[in-house]
């Protein structure tokens, strides 16, 4: 029977059916149960006086379907599932070791307005087991893993959002991701029409990858481990502070490259199957802090999608975004100046001769406030073609230019007979040109 006819089984046969899986693959040296950690770090060996019996596993299930069903029925069991309300929207968060994911949590959940603080898998890692595999740089098993980062996030301070530092990080728990928010969406369509409709809101999912190299990894995991070694020693001298736990990956050079490894072999590269189904922003993560903060604001920036219902965001999605139109006009600005260099060559000449000589020196005396507004009666401008060459050479050049044409009728003679007065039509093109203006710093 295939994992996939095992993830639609009932609780009780699944779980009879999960442990019969566990014992085949555990024997198997399939390369899908290989473990999670690279071989080449060794796992330590147990002290004297401790026995055999609780040894670094390194075999386990991975089949996500069925781990993802055992997990899910779980939570049925101890929440309910009329209970399973879960964020409204998650940023989980990943990063190669030492590339600020603790610094910039913060950043993300103050730029959602997030209240709650982040769940940080390692925090909740916290068994004997766990630290050992943790120690070695590698990862722990996907199934205890899961299941602790789904059960927190039924936390109803939760409810509005939150950041998930640390997940997924495996193959297998990239799958449950996905099976989770395929569920959550089977069940928004379940409650829908019902009371409880408030409590399964559209699931909101974005993937946030800050990234380093293996050199700097390294050597931002030393001076994180020194540091927090001459932390402890100044609070051990002092008896002020508190001390700072320290791993043993920030300590040891080879630790610290088998960490990264794992993060680049496995996280790093199952992580990439998620571009195609949530929004994934890939952040490089060199620099100042400042430096990332802003590239992941940018990141963050305002998306329809992630804000509005469905059904919202379907009817309004007939209206292109103004990112789109603006990369599409720059586009088309360009297309334009060169059709009138090769098409209009004359008008095009004289108009840029007319901006040269008659605006600029007019924009040039607004510099300070940066708004100039110019007024021409240049018969050029009759031409219908001018007046849009005018407003394409200035915003090529960076300027903001509007046009509006005013028509006065200006007394030209009078009849001495009758004393009726003739008018001309005198017609006045009013160029508005707006562009950023220059602070002047005063002294006091």
């Amino acid at each position: 029977m295939t994992g996939r006819e095992l993830g639609i089984l009932g609780w009780p046969d699944a779980h009879k059916a999960f442990k019969q899986g566990a014992q085949l693959l555990m024997a198997s040296s399939d390369t899908d149960t290989e473990a999670l950690s690279e071989p080449a770090a060794p796992a330590p060996a147990a002290p004297p006086g401790e026995s055999e019996k609780s040894p670094i596993r390194d075999l386990e299930i991975k089949d996500a379907q069925i781990i993802f069903n055992a997990v899910w029925a779980d939570l049925e069991n101890e929440f309910g599932r009329e209970n399973l309300t879960f964020p409204r929207e998650i940023l989980w968060l990943n990063g190669a070791p030492g590339s600020g994911k603790g610094t910039h949590t913060r950043t993300a959940m103050e730029y959602r307005d997030f209240t709650a603080g982040p769940i940080v898998v390692s925090e909740l890692l916290k068994s004997p087991e766990a630290r050992k595999r943790i120690d070695a740089g590698m990862l722990v098993g996907d199934r205890e893993v899961t299941h602790l980062v789904f059960s927190s996030l039924l936390d109803p301070k939760y409810e509005s959002g939150v950041v998930v530092d640390g997940y997924p990080r495996t193959k297998v728990q990239v799958e449950c991701l996905k099976l989770l928010y395929a569920k959550l969406k089977e069940l928004r369509a379940e409650y829908l029409s019902t009371l409880l409709a408030a409590r399964f809101p559209k699931p909101y999912f974005q993937i946030i990858v800050l990234f380093i190299d293996e050199a700097e990894s390294v050597k931002r995991q030393m001076i994180r481990g020194q540091r927090a070694m001459e932390h402890n020693e100044e609070v051990r001298l002092s008896g002020v502070g508190e001390l700072m736990e320290i791993r043993k990956t920030d300590l040891e050079e080879e630790a610290a490259r088998n960490r990264y490894r794992t993060f680049k072999d496995v996280t790093y590269e199952s992580l990439k199957d998620l571009q195609e189904v949530f929004h994934y922003h890939y952040v490089n993560a060199y620099g100042s802090i400042d430096d990332v903060r802003r590239r992941i604001i940018n990141e963050l920036k305002y998306q329809s999608s992630l804000e509005l219902e469905q059904a919202t965001f379907d009817c309004l999605s007939r209206i292109p975004v103004a990112s789109r139109i603006i990369q599409h006009a720059r586009q088309e600005l360009v297309r334009r100046l060169d059709d009138y260099q090769a098409q209009e060559t004359d008008l095009f000449d004289r108009v840029v001769t007319i901006v040269m000589e008659k605006f600029m020196p007019i924009v040039q005396r607004h510099a300070i406030s940066g708004y100039a507004l110019v007024n021409t009666e240049d018969p050029v401008f009759d031409h219908p073609l001018a007046s849009a060459m005018l407003l394409d050479i200035f915003s090529e050049r960076g300027y903001h230019a509007t046009v509006d044409v005013q028509r006065e009728e200006i007394p030209e003679k009078i009849d001495p007979k009758t004393f009726k007065i003739y008018t001309r039509n005198k017609k006045v093109f009013r160029v508005h040109v707006r562009f950023s203006g220059s602070e002047i710093r005063r002294g006091y």
